[in-house]
């Protein structure tokens, strides 16, 4: 018994630095939007043209059309947001809009994390160079 606890101890310490090198959303999102600016806020997205989606731990999704990157900061639910969630989104129409709502799925359970309002998107570009 003495080796199991010396061996989670052990463990715990060697866990512990990484965990703690863990980006926060904030700075994990400011990574992402790095060198782009941010546009005019807008309530829906054509989804079908949306090529990727990235969940930013409590904070935002960020869905990725061509090279523009659209942060969503949820209106509600937001806290519920981990990227062990699969989403699964209920939308009326062929867009994604800002009162659509996100069911949060638990990816290696299945089973349900609780929901999400989606909010504004805001478009995030890449500043073009000047000639």
């Amino acid at each position: 018994m003495k080796k199991l606890l010396a061996s989670l101890a052990l463990a715990s310490l060697i866990a512990a630095p990484a965990l703690a090198r863990r980006d926060t959303p904030d700075v994990q999102l400011q990574k992402l939007l790095a060198g782009r600016v941010a546009g005019k806020p807008v309530s829906c997205l054509p989804f079908s043209r949306a090529s990727d989606s990235q969940i930013i731990n409590g904070k935002a999704i960020v869905y990725k059309f061509g090279g523009t990157l659209y942060v969503n900061q949820p209106q509600s639910g937001a806290d519920g947001l981990d990227d062990d969630n699969i989403l699964v989104t209920r939308q009326f129409g062929s867009q994604l809009c800002d009162v659509d709502s996100v069911r949060l799925i638990d990816r290696s359970t299945g089973f349900p994390r609780g929901f999400l309002i989606l909010g504004k998107f805001v478009p995030w570009t890449k500043p073009k160079a000047a000639s």
